[in-house]
C-alpha cells in the first residue's frame, strides 16, 4: 500500500476548497481494477465542481476529476490485466466517486475502456469527455441520415472543447460546417479547424417569432442548449436533425412542434456518462482514425494538478478555448 498525491476538495460552511495533499490508498473507494493515473482533463462540470456549484459533489473530502488515463497496477476483472492502457470517462467518476485527478484510482473494470493502438494517454485526455460526446453526436447524426454534401451542418459553441472537436471531425468527414461563436477574435482559429463560415450567436439567440424560419441547416450539434436550441430547431432542413449536447446556454428550451410534424426534424439526445460500452468503443476507435492529430495538439493546453483552481474558473468564465489536459504527475 503507498501513498500518492492527489487535488483534494473540503467543504467548511458551504465553501469548497481544494489542496494538494498525499492520500493512503486505503482510502480509494472500491473497485475490481486500480489505476495509476498519468492524465486527465478538464470539463466544464469539473469547472462546477471545483467551485462547489450545482450540488454535483455530495460528500467531502472529495478528489474530482471525470476523466482519466493511465495503466492498470492491479486488476480483479476478467477483462483487464496489470500493464495495460486504458481510458474512463463518465460514470459519475469525479462527481459521486473519487476521480482522476490524483495519482492512483480505483474503479470498477467494466467502466474502463482500453486506450485505442497508437493513442497515447495525453491525446486521450484531449479528446476526453467532450471529444467522445463530439463523436457520438456526429454518430447518431450519421444514424438519422447526415451524409457530406447534405448542406451546412451548424456547431454551436463551437470555440468550446466539445465545439473545437466537433468542428474538426465534421469537416474531415467532408461536411460544410458552420461555426457559431460569441466571439468574433476566434473565427481564425475555427476556420484553421475546419470551420467553412462563422455564424455570430447572436444571429441565433433571437427568435424571429415564426415557428418555421427558412431552411437552413442539414444538421447541427449543439452544446448551448437554451434560446439558441429553440431557435435553431426551426431553421433545420427537411427531416434533419440536432444532436443536443449540452447547456451552457440554460436548461429551458421554448419551441414548437411544427418542425418536428411539417419538416420531420429529430431532437436527438447525447450522453456520453452512462453510455454502453460497445458504442463508446466504437466512438474510440473511429476518434483513433478520423480526428485530425494536428487539429487536436494545436486546441490543446497541458497544466499541472495546482492549476486547476485557475483553469476551472477560466473554463465557467468561458476564456478557455479548445481543451485543457491535466498532467496529474506535475
Amino acid at each position: 500500500m503507498t501513498d500518492f498525491r492527489a487535488l483534494v476538495l473540503t467543504e467548511t460552511d458551504g465553501k469548497v476548497a481544494a489542496a494538494i495533499e498525499q492520500v493512503a490508498e486505503d482510502r480509494l473507494p472500491e473497485g475490481d481494477v486500480l489505476v495509476a493515473v498519468s492524465h486527465s482533463d478538464l470539463n466544464y462540470k469539473d469547472g462546477m465542481i471545483l467551485n462547489g456549484l450545482g450540488r454535483l459533489v455530495r460528500k467531502y473530502p472529495h478528489v474530482p476529476g471525470v476523466d482519466f488515463a493511465g495503466t492498470v497496477v492491479r486488476s480483479e476483472h476478467a477483462g483487464f490485466k496489470a500493464g495495460d492502457a486504458v481510458i474512463l470517462t463518465g460514470w459519475r467518476v469525479g462527481e459521486v466517486r473519487w476521480g482522476g485527478y490524483a495519482e492512483l484510482a480505483r474503479v470498477k473494470g467494466e467502466w474502463l475502456v482500453p486506450l485505442p493502438e497508437g493513442m497515447t494517454a495525453a491525446r486521450a485526455m484531449a479528446i476526453g469527455t467532450a471529444g467522445l460526446t463530439s463523436m457520438l453526436a456526429v454518430m447518431a447524426l450519421e444514424d438519422h441520415g447526415l451524409v457530406p454534401g447534405a448542406g451546412p451542418v451548424l456547431v454551436t459553441g463551437a470555440s468550446g472543447g466539445l465545439g473545437s472537436v466537433a468542428v474538426s471531425l465534421l469537416a474531415g468527414l467532408g461536411h460544410h460546417v458552420a461555426a457559431v461563436t460569441g466571439r468574433p477574435e476566434q473565427a481564425d482559429y475555427l476556420k484553421s479547424l475546419g470551420a467553412a463560415e462563422i455564424v455570430p450567436r447572436a444571429e441565433l439567440e433571437t427568435a424571429s417569432g415564426k415557428p418555421l424560419d427558412p431552411e437552413r441547416w442539414a444538421g447541427a450539434i449543439d452544446a448551448a442548449g437554451g434560446a439558441l436550441l429553440g431557435n435553431l430547431v426551426t431553421q433545420l432542413r427537411y427531416n434533419a436533425s440536432v444532436a443536443c449536447c449540452g447547456n451552457a446556454g440554460g436548461i429551458k428550451l421554448e419551441t414548437n412542434v411544427l418542425p418536428l410534424l411539417l419538416r420531420g426534424v429529430n431532437l436527438l439526445g447525447i450522453d456520453s456518462v452512462m453510455c454502453p460500452i460497445p458504442r463508446r468503443k466504437a466512438a474510440w476507435a473511429r476518434l483513433a482514425k478520423e480526428l485530425p492529430v494536428a487539429h487536436l495538439d494545436a486546441v490543446t493546453e497541458t497544466i499541472g494538478l495546482a492549476d486547476l483552481p485557475d483553469a476551472a474558473n477560466r473554463i465557467l468564465e468561458g476564456r478557455i478555448r479548445g481543451r485543457i489536459v491535466v498532467d496529474v504527475r506535475k
